[in-house]
């Protein structure tokens, strides 16, 4: 579980490299294939199940990883007449192709990611509780790369290390735009701050990558960084004042921004978030 770029896919490939590496690693977006399609992605067909199939029918992706490992990305997605077969693969190791009646054997990992949380849909009864369960026998929660800033100089270095490769170059990163990294938010996780180096190895001119081969949200939110106060101009209540500084954040922020969507993004809260509070501290202060 954890936001969307957090790095769930990179996880989920270290645990198959060290348990499962002879056998494939498959994904699947399950909120990226139209439910009439999904059944036969994931569980095959045979010859004329339905207009338009192979004739020599076809193997799902289940299938596919026999032996290997399968990554359902966005579990969460899964229509409950899927969850019910997914199910007997966790139970019973078998599953059924569309227009079947034969039992297919399989020897598969896997593992679920969501940026939802499965628990609250479990009760609202949009994932099943035995499902939910099957699949929950290591939960690991990924924390958002904002909440875990001494993994940025790693994973960049990582990144920078990959793309030099992919691209033939040597290119390193200065001091200055590794504490510009430390400060950033990273609202898209690990997936932006990859992005962002693929993209500087790519466009920056010299070996040693500055400030000016950033992409320009980096660069407005140091500049927000930098000239970001508050002023408190008379003594008041202490809870006056905290809701006096959270109005001029919010405010300021939604000015850099451009938009409450952005600035909430950037303040780590829900947009929601920011307009109730905006309602509440105008009204306070009016």
């Amino acid at each position: 579980y954890g936001e969307t770029g957090v790095g769930k896919e990179v996880l989920a490939k270290y645990i198959h490299n060290i348990s499962r590496s002879e056998g494939p690693f498959i994904k699947i977006n399950c909120g990226a294939i139209p439910e009439n399609l999904l059944e036969a992605e994931l569980f095959g067909y045979e010859k004329g199940a339905f207009t338009g199939a192979k004739s020599e029918g076809k193997p799902g992706l289940i299938e596919v990883a026999d032996k290997g490992t399968l990554l359902l990305d966005e579990i969460s997605e899964l229509p409950l007449s899927l969850q019910v077969k997914l199910l007997r693969v966790l139970q019973e190791k078998e599953f059924i192709r569309v227009g079947g009646i034969k039992p297919i054997k399989v020897d598969v990992r896997i593992i679920a990611a969501s940026n939802k949380d499965l628990k609250e849909l479990v009760k609202e009864g949009k994932f099943r509780q035995d499902l939910y369960y099957r699949l929950n026998v290591v939960p690991v929660t990924i924390p958002p790369l904002r909440e875990r800033v001494q993994d940025i100089p790693i994973l960049a270095y990582h990144f920078l290390n990959m793309y030099n490769e992919k691209y033939g170059h040597s290119k390193q990163l200065t001091n200055e735009v590794m504490e510009i990294f430390m400060k950033y938010p990273w609202p898209g996780n690990v997936r932006e701050l990859e992005n962002v180096i693929e993209r500087i190895v790519i466009i920056s001119e010299n070996d040693q990558i500055t400030k000016k081969d950033l992409p320009g949200e980096l660069l407005n939110q140091e500049e927000t960084n930098h000239s970001f106060g508050v002023h408190v101009s008379r003594l008041m209540p202490l809870k006056e004042a905290s809701a006096l500084v959270e109005y001029q954040l919010i405010k300021q922020a939604i000015e850099e921004c451009g938009s409450s969507y952005k600035a909430a993004e950037v303040l780590g809260v829900d947009q929601s978030t920011i307009i109730r509070k905006l309602k509440k501290y105008e009204s306070m202060l009016s």
